[in-house]
């Protein structure tokens, strides 16, 4: 894929300034470290090497990647080794996308409280899934999935929700059978949101009472025991939105599916189409109305505002690992798995990815871009330059910029 010719890294360093002197006083040190690494990934800020064709000596600078798992640009390698990884993991069954999206009036307590709350929903959706599915009823068995967190739409509003891949069946309690669920079917999304927002308020509850959550701004009024009683009691009335998709094929597909969603951040370079007068245009797809793809146009502080709304608490994990396979056993219980469906389906063996992993845009030994004939090598580091985004100490949170 081509490099686009806008990125969200110009927006920082065009409005970054503009954005600190309006929200710099109530940025968190996340925040604040992911603006700074995303308008310096990929420049001289972080410095690099110096590249030469081996064959017509084209020179060309590579600098360094920030890292930050919200950059847009870090993500692709570190998206193709964990694909690598999980390959080996893979089933030669049906698999199941499944996603739990917490109501909108949550998300300015979440927001105020992120660590608790993104872990309450992994907590709850992991129960949930794994609770109905040991339900006689329903399956009989012991799933194994991953969960992704999600905190955006696609106009950047906050929109937590977990999608989680699931392989459409599991492990008997007593670990003797694969019991695979219908071929159209998984688990009922009726059911499964009844427990998930059980659950969820249930942790909720216990985080209030154990004095974990905090309660400024808008939802200040939420400290008083009343009010509380009443936000949760509206909680209670309304409907949680599960969605179970339909599956989508074995191992051969799986790979390609999870690559839209376990290293995404809230918006991708391609789809911004113009930054000008001080103002940013993007592509969203309106899935309201079937897809459609429509283009928004946000000043660009305020679409500043809202990417950073996705910045995650330091070394909190945005994906995880239930049931078996979770890391405890994972092997071992993958192995069991695969010598159980061996014996109910003959063995048929995985499927191959549908295509190879690509490698890092910027791994050396690419060949050379004008001569079509060389490699390019590395012939000189280049020492990093830093830039008032990269030298200025974080402020911590409440501080004046």
């Amino acid at each position: 894929m081509s490099r686009p010719p806008l990125e969200v890294a110009d927006v920082v360093r065009q409005y970054g300034d503009a954005y600190l002197a309006r929200y710099g006083g109530t940025l968190s040190p996340e925040q604040r470290r992911a603006l700074r690494a995303i308008a310096a990934c990929r420049t001289a800020a972080l410095g690099g090497h110096q590249m030469q064709c081996d064959h017509c000596d084209h020179t060309e600078m590579a600098y360094n990647s920030c890292r930050n798992r919200h950059c847009p640009k870090c993500q692709g390698s570190a998206q193709a080794a964990w694909l690598a990884a999980r390959e080996a993991e893979l089933l030669d069954v049906p698999y199941f996308h499944v996603v739990f999206t917490l109501p909108h009036t949550l998300s300015p307590v979440v927001l105020q409280n992120p660590r608790p709350l993104y872990t309450s929903l992994f907590q709850a959706v992991a129960e949930t899934l794994l609770t109905v599915a040991r339900d006689p009823r329903h399956l009989g068995a012991d799933l194994g999935f991953l969960a992704v967190l999600h905190t955006w739409g696609q106009t950047l509003h906050h929109h937590p929700h977990l999608h989680c891949v699931v392989p459409g069946g599991g492990l008997s309690p007593d670990r003797t059978q694969w019991l695979a669920c219908r071929p159209t079917f998984f688990l009922p999304v009726r059911v499964l949101s009844r427990v998930f927002r059980r659950l969820f308020l249930t942790r909720l509850c216990q985080s209030h009472a154990e004095g974990r959550l905090t309660f400024t701004g808008h939802c200040q009024t939420l400290a008083a025991p009343q009010p509380w009683q009443q936000f949760l009691a509206s909680l209670q009335d309304l409907e949680w939105v599960v969605y179970a998709k339909p599956p989508f094929g074995g191992p051969a597909q799986v790979l390609t599916y999870l690559a839209r969603y376990t290293h995404r951040v809230a918006i991708t370079n391609h789809r911004l189409l113009a930054c000008d007068e001080g103002r940013v245009t993007f592509r969203w797809k309106d899935y309201a109305q079937g897809n459609r793809q429509r283009t928004m146009t946000l000043d660009a502080v305020e679409f500043l505002r809202r990417f950073l709304l996705h910045v995650l608490p330091t070394g909190f994990p945005r994906l995880r690992h239930y049931g078996w396979l979770a890391n405890r056993g994972r092997r071992a219980l993958i192995t069991l798995c695969r010598t159980l469906l061996q014996r109910l389906h003959g063995g048929l063996p995985l499927v191959p990815p549908a295509q190879p992993l690509r490698p890092a845009p910027d791994a050396p030994g690419e060949r050379c871009a004008v001569c079509q004939r060389g490699q390019m090598v590395w012939v000189a580091r280049l020492a990093p330059q830093p830039t008032p985004f990269a030298r200025d100490p974080p402020l911590t949170r409440g501080a004046p910029p």
